[in-house]
């Protein structure tokens, strides 16, 4: 059993989608990135490749190629579970944490952890999502950026 830590954060501007878990939330500002800045998938592919110690996002898909300008975070989940299974490992379960001020997330949990859990060929119970405010304290309380933690366990 191996248990890994994933942390990400982007900042909101204008001009750019919100996509948090696979879903397109409508909102007025969306996350700044060079794939589709999805943090919550993100902090989840970095929790499974450090439970694997087969690296981070950043060395699997640099954003210095153009390859993942644009590209879609749930693909790129995917692609680490590939490797994971490639290298021997199981995903038991996923815990995660959405931290933004705005806007509210509840609406859409179900759907980001059915996403998840598909892309993870796991099931959605084995999957947890949670959203939490800052009580508009620092950079995500200011409604400059959202953040997002992941823990998980592989075997």
């Amino acid at each position: 059993m191996r248990v890994g830590h994933g942390y990400d954060v982007h900042k909101l501007v204008e001009g750019r989608k919100l996509i948090l878990g696979g879903v397109e939330i409508p909102h007025t500002v969306g996350l700044l990135g060079h794939s589709d800045a999805d943090v919550l998938l993100h902090a989840i592919m970095d929790s499974l490749l450090g439970a694997s110690a087969l690296g981070d996002i950043g060395k699997l898909f640099p954003d210095t190629d153009e390859r993942y300008k644009g590209a879609d975070s749930l693909a790129l989940l995917k692609e680490v579970v590939r490797v994971l299974d490639e290298n021997g490992y199981k995903i038991v379960n996923i815990d995660s944490t959405v931290i933004a001020q705005s806007p509210k997330l509840k609406d859409y949990i179900v759907k980001m952890r059915e996403n998840i859990a598909s892309a993870c060929n796991i099931d959605v119970d084995c999957v947890s999502v949670k959203a939490t405010t800052e009580e508009y304290l620092g950079f995500t309380g200011r409604k400059e950026g959202i953040s997002a933690h992941s823990v998980c366990l592989i075997e």
